[in-house]
């Protein structure tokens, strides 16, 4: 409960701090622009990539030999987007869906490394699709204070990708404890290749964002062309995701106050886009809890035809064995 008090207020605080700067009475009005269609679509487009990021998951814990079927990958992570946003206390929208899992398949290394690589090849893309965006059209808008760092972080993480195998091979090395953890995760070190069609989703839902925030931005009647978005969107969703708000609120309008500020756009629009953007992350977070209060999670052996594993022997009790 704390910690979420803290995050609640650092981003409410910050929303705060740039409405005393930039005046509240101006973003009301700026809001108020907002036509429904727009704003309703963007929300739909978000809805349809947490569906598409419930994929990845999945193909993620497939490279585990966890089993399931997408519909039980679809409700746990949706349940993990409810908690992130309702449910107060320190435990994450990650870590409930990796408990979730968890609890079906009755293994909880697994189940806590699907999650940990679906964030983290989430978070790489960002940054690739950041870095390569600026290096191509951004080095004239973006100061070079700002454009480095991207590029350069996006450099780093593509060095890591491409040192995986390397990576397994020195932690198989390491103490025992460490070796265990890196068997756990073999196969995503062991094959970059296996990764792909992860990445590849992790690709289309980086544009889908940059279409959403750019239905919304329309939607305010914003002009401001299609490129700009393409540079600031992925650019502010990296600074978003730092867990310190809830959903990023207050980081992500303060980003967007200075990166579309350097295209011209107002202060008060792009605070209204940040604030627009939270409430489509509202929308998709009331999608999760229906998904929370109908889910009921079952033990592997219950539903063992839904796993990879359908030909299991029946004992004369009923029970896998």
């Amino acid at each position: 409960m704390i910690g979420y008090i803290v995050r609640a207020a650092l981003g409410f605080g910050l929303i705060g701090l740039l409405l005393w700067r930039y005046g509240g009475r101006g973003l009301f009005d700026a809001l108020s622009r907002e036509r429904p269609a727009y704003f309703v679509a963007a929300s739909a487009l978000y809805v349809a990539g947490q569906v598409l990021s419930s994929y990845r998951w999945m193909l993620l814990a497939r490279l585990l030999e966890l089993g399931g079927r997408f519909a039980e990958y679809l409700s746990f992570y949706f349940i993990g987007v409810f908690t992130n946003l309702f449910v107060p206390g320190l435990v994450g929208g990650d870590a409930a869906r990796a408990a979730y899992l968890a609890r079906r398949f009755e293994n909880l290394g697994k189940a806590a490394a699907s999650v940990i690589a679906d964030r983290s090849l989430g978070l790489v893309m960002v940054t690739w699709f950041a870095a390569v965006c600026t290096l191509a059209w951004g080095r004239d808008l973006f100061p070079p204070a700002l454009s480095t760092p991207i590029i350069l972080f996006g450099a780093a993480t593509m060095l890591g990708y491409l040192a995986l195998p390397l990576g397994a091979a020195v932690a198989a090395r390491m103490p025992a404890r460490i070796a265990r953890i890196a068997e756990v995760v073999a196969p995503y070190l062991a094959s970059r290749l296996a990764l792909m069609p992860a990445l590849i989703l992790s690709l289309i839902l980086q544009f889908s964002l940059v279409v959403c925030q750019f239905l919304l931005a329309r939607g305010l009647g914003i002009q401001a062309p299609f490129s700009v978005f393409i540079l600031c969107v992925p650019a502010g969703n990296f600074f978003a995701s730092i867990p310190v708000t809830i959903n990023g609120l207050g980081l992500r309008e303060s980003a967007y106050v200075y990166l579309f500020g350097l295209a011209g756009v107002a202060q008060l629009d792009a605070i209204a886009m940040g604030i627009l953007w939270f409430g489509v992350t509202v929308v998709c977070g009331a999608v999760g809890a229906l998904a929370f209060l109908f889910t009921r999670v079952g033990r592997r052996h219950a539903t063992e035809m839904d796993s990879h594993h359908d030909h299991k022997a029946i004992s004369h009790t009923g029970t896998a064995v």
